[in-house]
Parts: structure tokens; sequence; C-alpha cells
């Protein structure tokens, strides 16, 4: 039956290195593993200066897609199974698999959050740094069956967490890394979205931002707002000349600020434990 693949989720990405202006971006992407109803697509971005030759890897994804039916765009379609290599390959894959579906389930689970605005906050606070932009989707935000490119999301998310950002340290940002993006429901055409950013945890040299995109899609057929997707994005101060700088301690007030800041510090300390693992690994080999 003909399908169309629907990005379902984005796993953590680490943007390594910048591209330059001027550079040309080679990107290849392959089919790890598959479920009865989603594909692994691991891709890879290298970045090649054509003067000099010189090639580096700026960056590394994990996306997950569902097949949706043309006919029936609310009918997720069986994946045809891919033959491994190696009786390994699809028990890894298998892993990576459940511990997406499981975490999936508990930012579902969060999803009832909102961002209010706040009267006169204090600097460095959640609420002198949160904000929030409003985008009617439009055709050419569109694939051909009228729903929102999953792409154009990701850039009105990291350009809120940006804004984010740059309010509270004030200085040059950069997007160092995004943690886990959740699509959880399509977006169509003529929907008016809400993209909204707040503060949760700073670390030393970094931020965490959660952002969260609400969707009201009052043109054709009226609904509630929903939540349609979720993420956590984490920015670096950078000085003018382009170092590293240090980041203002956010000031938690509410409970919930400080309950979030705490879990916030929970996923940087593994973020950073597996970096340190993986470094070591390296190391060995």
């Amino acid at each position: 039956e003909p399908c169309v693949a629907a990005l379902a989720r984005v796993e953590r990405t680490d943007f390594l290195s910048p591209v330059c202006i001027g550079e040309v971006a080679n990107v290849s992407a392959e089919i790890t593993y598959t479920s009865r109803h989603s594909v692994e697509v691991q891709v890879n971005v290298m970045s090649e200066n054509i003067l000099t030759g010189a090639k580096k890897v700026t960056n590394k994804a994990t996306l997950w897609y569902v097949p949706l039916s043309l006919k029936n765009v609310n009918k997720v379609l069986e994946v045809p199974p891919i033959q491994y290599t190696r009786k390994e390959q699809e028990d890894e894959g298998k892993k990576r698999y459940e511990e997406q579906k499981l975490d999936r389930l508990e930012t579902k689970q969060r999803n009832g959050d909102l961002i209010f605005p706040v009267i006169n906050p204090e600097p460095h606070t959640v609420g002198y740094s949160q904000s929030s932009l409003i985008h009617l989707v439009g055709p050419s935000d569109c694939t051909l069956l009228g729903f929102v490119h999953g792409g154009v999301t990701m850039k009105l998310m990291d350009e809120v967490a940006g804004i984010v950002a740059a309010r509270h340290c004030k200085t040059n940002i950069v997007t160092a890394s995004v943690d886990a993006i959740n699509f959880h429901e399509k977006i169509k055409k003529g929907s008016v979205i809400t993209i909204s950013g707040r503060m949760t945890f700073t670390s030393n040299k970094s931020m965490e931002i959660e952002v969260f995109v609400d969707a009201d899609p009052f043109v054709d057929e009226p609904r509630e707002r929903y939540r349609a997707v979720s993420a956590f994005f984490t920015y670096v101060s950078l000085s003018k000349e382009g170092k590293p700088l240090p980041v203002p301690q956010l000031l938690t007030e509410t409970e919930d600020e400080k309950r979030r800041f705490e879990e916030g510090k929970g996923r940087y300390l593994q973020t950073k434990a597996k970096r340190q693992a993986q470094m070591q690994q390296a190391a060995r080999q």
C-alpha cells in the first residue's frame, strides 16, 4: 500500500562542529532497525572545505519514522523487516526501540504543562527568559498531504530556545545539543501553533531549555488545543571570539521550577557520564 514516512522522534543530537559558509555538507543516512510499525534511521553530516579539502563530522542523529497510508493518514502501516548482518545488530536495535518507546510514554505524561506570562520578573529567573512564538501554518510549511514538515517545527523550536538562552545570559549563544524531540501528533495546514520555551537547568557552562509546541487546528476541523511536539535543547554561552563563557545560575522560585531543575540536573549528569564512558571506550580501542 502506498505510504508516507512521518517523523515521530529525533533522538539526542550533538552538534559536534559548526558548518561554515562556503563549505559543502554531505548527509548520509542508513536504516539500522525496523519494528513492526517504525523505522530507525541513522544520519551523519560531514562538512568539507572545498578550498583545503579538510573534512569533519559535524552532526550525528538517530531519527524514528512511522509509515502512514496515503489513503488514510491516520492509519499506521506495517514495516517490511530488514536483514541484519549480525544477530547483535537486531538485539541492540530492539533495545534502542524499547528505550525510546518508554521515554515517549514518560514525555506524554508531562505534556499537561503550560507556560504563563510573569509580571516584572527578576533577571535570571525562569519567568525572565521564557518566550513564546505564534505561527500560522501555511502551504510552504507542509508536505503534499498538508501536514507540517518535522524540520519546520524543529527550526521554530530552535529559534525559541535560542531567544530564551540569549535573554538569560545576554551573550552570543549556540545550540550544543538537542535531547530527544518527540512528535506526539500531526499538525495540519491552517493550524495556529504556539512554540513555548523556558529555562529548566543551568550548569557552569550550559543551559537546558524545555520547548513544546501546542496546536490550534481551528480552520478545517475545530478541536481543543493539543500538545504536538516537545523537546529539550542545550545551549552554551560564547564570547565575541567564540570562547565558552560561564552561564549565570538559574534562580528557581516555585516548587515546580525546583523540581524541573533537579530533573534537568539528572539528565545533565547522565549525559556527562555517557560521554565520559564513550571517551574511555574510544581511548581503549
